[in-house]
């Protein structure tokens, strides 16, 4: 398959990438079903119309990366959805929705988001070793047969999990984002030091090593860990409550996270999004801002 270089293009436009903002939280607003399972994914299936207007308007704000609408399409969730379809059909129409939104722009680059086996600030998990394993694997070769430019694993919090994923990409000469989770203590979920579940990450070489859905207060924290790093990135909890499925809203505007976004940002910076409660206006602002800036 003929993959565009984000490494290439990055380097090309001389400014961090611009990653599209929620999805999950904007389709809640519009009053789509959000299945127990798949979560926001599950509107692919019933109203995709609604997906691709999202992606649509995020292209028009800017973007350059658009994210599949796939974080809760994994196996793990799948299986004990009442979804018809199969798990392959499932993601293929997934990552379609994006790709219709694209188009032939070859500027505009598809991650395919992977997350947690199990929900994202779970401690303790209820599967195996091996069907968590099996999950991943399936998963990111299914995003990566589909059509997307690169493996976007989002919220990742387990030592484990973080080992399979760059060990599976990394073999498979797959390009991929590890993006962590981090809770209040500046720790992943597993207990491992920010520092060092980064060390690990970067002998595989991966595309860049973000930051996400974390609160502003935590990000400020975990700074001077990642800030040093070659390529690295973040999109930030824009929400207004603290890592809830059940009702998310803007917690954070575009200026104010536009301001956070100027002074916490540096050389280094491989891409920079937002992440739940924010919307296709805060992707406009940064876009605006570092174009201006380059």
């Amino acid at each position: 398959m003929n993959k565009k270089n984000i490494i290439q293009y990055h380097k090309q436009i001389n400014r961090p990438l611009v990653l599209d903002g929620a999805i999950g939280s904007l389709l809640q607003q519009h009053q789509v079903i959000i299945d127990e399972h798949l979560w926001s994914s599950y509107a692919n299936i019933v109203e995709p119309e609604k997906v691709i207007k999202i992606h649509n308007e995020y292209v028009n704000a800017g973007a350059d990366i658009i994210t599949t609408n796939t974080f809760r399409t994994n196996p793990l969730a799948f299986n004990n959805s009442s979804v018809k379809i199969s798990n392959q059909d499932f993601v293929k129409r997934s990552i379609q929705l994006a790709q219709d939104a694209v188009g032939d722009n070859k500027n505009i680059f598809i991650a395919g988001s992977n997350p947690p086996a199990e929900d994202s600030y779970q401690n303790y998990r209820t599967t195996t070793l091996d069907e968590i394993i099996k999950n991943h694997k399936t998963h990111i070769d299914m995003l990566w047969e589909n059509g997307v430019d690169f493996i976007l694993n989002e919220t990742q919090s387990h030592a484990d999990e973080i080992k399979i994923i760059c060990d599976h990409c990394s073999k498979n000469n797959i390009p991929f984002v590890v993006s962590l989770f981090v809770s209040s203590n500046g720790k992943i979920l597993s207990g491992e030091s920010v520092n060092e579940i980064i060390k690990y990450i970067s002998n595989y070489n991966p595309i860049a090593i973000g930051i996400n859905c974390v609160q502003p207060e935590t990000f400020f924290n975990i700074l001077p860990e990642i800030n040093s790093l070659k390529r690295w990135g973040f999109y930030l909890n824009c929400g207004s409550g603290k890592y809830t499925d059940k009702e998310i809203l803007e917690g954070v505007s575009p200026l104010d996270y536009l301001n956070i976004i100027k002074k916490n940002y540096n050389n280094s910076t491989f891409f920079i999004g937002s992440c739940c409660g924010s919307s296709p206006k805060h992707t406009t602002l940064i876009k605006e801002y570092l174009v201006g800036n380059n």
